[in-house]
Formats: structure tokens, sequence, C-alpha cells
């Protein structure tokens, strides 16, 4: 049977490190293939789709030096664009085109970010790859993807995690760890889980926007939660 898509745009947020699969730094190209196998499709589906994803592949904060906040974040807004050239290439390959949208102008690389612009791409069937997190410093990449999220119209924020959903505690280091099929962002601010971080989680509540934390290694994931199959952990209002 066809898979029908549940939802019409989405934002899809990838952590950096998941792009550099078990070498644990810069890029696995059979991990970003098989990503891009899944975006591929989910537009094939005639769904716009928007896509953030981190820099913790090349950067990840200050990496226990004493540097400076403001600069060890600037750095981590270049390592997104880092990734995000790296996937539009990727997926331009396979004959879909891409657009990336930057919060700090280096129009020599990308466009700079412009609301309206994104929106008619979108209409264009183009995807959209917005890197260089929000532009702003003490700010991360959920926070980023959750702002794109909302100002877009996306029906939902697709949380592409190492985990399968959200637990109560580490599953890794607890074998008794439960897992949450659904919560509410009051729950994710109330009990501290780390999932989401809070700014990101309070922006999408005020702006009822779902949120869907899956493993990104299983398998056809994305495709599946664009389709609304029952996987990871839900979050509402």
């Amino acid at each position: 049977m066809d898979m029908q898509p549940k939802y019409k745009r989405i934002l899809l947020k990838l952590s950096g490190e998941a792009l550099a699969g078990r070498q644990g730094f810069g890029l696995d190209q059979d991990v970003i293939a098989g990503v891009v196998d899944q975006i591929v499709e989910v537009h094939s589906l005639g769904v716009e789709v928007g896509l953030v994803i981190g820099g913790g592949n090349f950067w990840r904060g200050r990496q226990g030096t004493k540097m400076d906040r403001t600069t060890a974040d600037h750095m981590g807004m270049l390592a997104t664009v880092m990734n995000s050239l790296a996937m539009m290439d990727a997926i331009e390959q396979r004959g879909v085109p891409v657009r990336v949208q930057t919060a700090l102008n280096m129009v020599s690389l990308a466009e700079p970010f412009i609301l309206r612009k994104a929106i008619r791409h979108f209409e264009e069937g183009r995807i959209v790859i917005f890197a260089c997190g929000t532009g702003n410093p003490y700010c991360s990449t959920d926070t980023a993807a959750a702002l794109r999220a909302c100002e877009t119209g996306a029906d939902i924020l697709l949380m592409a995690k190492n985990v399968d959903g959200i637990y109560d505690s580490d599953p890794k280091t607890n074998p008794y760890a439960k897992k949450y099929d659904r919560l509410t962002y009051s729950d994710i601010l109330n009990r501290g889980l780390k999932v989401i971080d809070f700014t990101a989680a309070t922006m999408c509540m005020e702006n009822n926007v779902p949120t869907l934390a899956f493993g990104l290694d299983e398998e056809k994931s994305i495709v599946r939660a664009v389709c609304g199959e029952a996987l990871g952990t839900v979050i509402t209002v």
C-alpha cells in the first residue's frame, strides 16, 4: 500500500553528530546517503521540507577550553553551514532543488534567511535548509529548529535523535528506563527532560507546534514519521 503523508509542511531537525556516523567526527557519506534517500522520498510525496542541522560533528561548544562563549557559538554556526552545504549537494545530486538560507549573512555561499522567500521556495517545490542557528549566541540549534518551525507554519517539528524516543532516564545506562509515547510541553519543562531545550519547548508550546522525537537509526523512520506511524514520542501542548 502506498504511504500517504500526514503533514503538508515539516521542519526536520538533525544533529550534526548523526551525520558523523560511528566515526564521531566529520561526515559519513553512507549515513548522509541514507538520510537523503528518506528526505527525497518524503519530498516525492508532496511534503514541503525545511531542515535544520546541528554542527556537533565539527564543533561542540567550547570543547573544554576557556574560549569566550560568543566566539564558540559563532564557530558552531559556521559548522552548521558546512553540514548544510554538504546536505544540499547530496540532495541535489538526486535531482531535488535545494536552497540554503543562513541567519548570518554569507551571500557568496547562501541566501540570507528571508521568511517570505523561504515560503516561496516551498511553494516552488524546493527543500530549504536553514543554517547558522538563530544567528545569535546562547541559542541552540534546537531553538533554531523551533523558531523556523513556528515562523514557516510547519505542521510538526520532527527531531531525529540517536535514541528512539524520550525516556524517564538514560536507556543506555538504565535497562529499566521507561519510554514515553506522549508528553506535553509542560511535562518536558516540569520534569526537566532534556530531549529538547527549554527555550525550544516553550516556543513550540506557545505556538501550538507539536514535536515528534524519534530514532534516526530505525528503518525509514523519517518517512514513517511523516506518514503518521506511531513511533518515538509525541510532544503536544
